[in-house]
């Protein structure tokens, strides 16, 4: 334990993630914070190594990916959750929010004791060998996977204002089931069920 008798604030900056509102141009028929999405991609990102270790023979780390995915947006706590029009607008832009990011995960890590910084870095950005690249993959995919979830919910709501975003968010999920078979299976047999009422899913 570490005798320095500095305060640090790490966590209560993460916890400040239930404040943080994505999708902040669009009209939502519930508002989703950053906390609620981070839990569910940390739920899917497990469950999609799950279905690579146990349909694909893969030997994926289940528990690093979902908390991964619990932290994957953690730089949102300084920068903001950026709509995604203007994320990728240019690559000029998507370059320089991407340096905002490493920025980010820098102040927040600082926000820790010296002797925790090493693993939370590697939380954040994965092992320097690349030896979970694949892993993080299916995090990248879990978080699009939450990101249609929330667009068939507001859909369902009767809120139009998602069409767009979901079109264009299928299409990339299609794009990495086809990379991917543990993306293709939990669209086929769990998103079904998310447009289902609470009576259907008794």
């Amino acid at each position: 334990m570490s005798n320095d008798s500095k305060d640090y604030s790490f966590f209560a900056a993460i916890s400040r993630m239930k404040y943080i509102e994505r999708w902040a141009l669009m009209r939502n028929s519930r508002q989703e914070n950053l906390c609620e999405h981070s839990m569910e991609v940390a739920m899917i990102a497990h469950a999609l190594c799950i279905i690579g270790n146990v349909r694909y023979g893969k030997n994926l780390d289940a528990d690093r990916a979902a908390v991964a995915g619990l932290y994957h947006d953690a730089s949102e706590i300084i920068t903001g959750d950026m709509p995604t029009p203007v994320k990728y607008y240019s690559e000029d832009i998507r370059k320089a929010y991407k340096d905002v990011e490493k920025i980010a995960e820098y102040r927040l890590l600082e926000k820790l004791p010296d002797d925790l910084k090493e693993v939370y870095r590697g939380v954040f950005r994965g092992r320097e060998d690349g030896s979970e690249e694949y892993m993080r993959k299916l995090v990248k995919a879990a978080d699009k996977i939450s990101a249609l979830i929330k667009c068939l919910e507001e859909e369902k709501s009767g809120n139009t204002e998602f069409r767009l975003a979901e079109e264009s968010t299928r299409k990339t999920i299609d794009k990495m089931a086809d990379e991917m078979p543990e993306v293709k299976d939990f669209v086929e047999e769990f998103l079904p069920a998310y447009g289902k009422t609470l009576d259907e899913l008794a």
